[in-house]
């Protein structure tokens, strides 16, 4: 699992946030298309793409993008 296309994973769940925003350091929650809704659908790209089941608490722990990523690496 790379990062490089963990973002670009990760990206793709925003339809209207430009996708060179995204990079390791990204605060998404601060990002204005942030939402529920979008934390449900990095739940399931998450599940879909590396097979491996992150909750709500890991998004919420989570600050950055990179943070996110070392999670779901550490499940894997």
């Amino acid at each position: 699992m790379e990062i490089k296309e963990f973002i670009e994973n990760f990206a793709a769940q925003f339809d209207e946030t430009d996708a060179e925003v995204f990079t390791a350091g990204t605060e998404f929650k601060t990002l204005d298309e942030w939402s529920s809704l979008i934390a449900l659908s990095l739940i399931a790209m998450v599940d879909e793409e590396y097979d491996i089941t992150i909750k709500g608490d890991d998004i919420r722990n989570a600050t950055t993008i990179e943070d996110l990523f070392n999670t779901v690496k550490a499940k894997a």
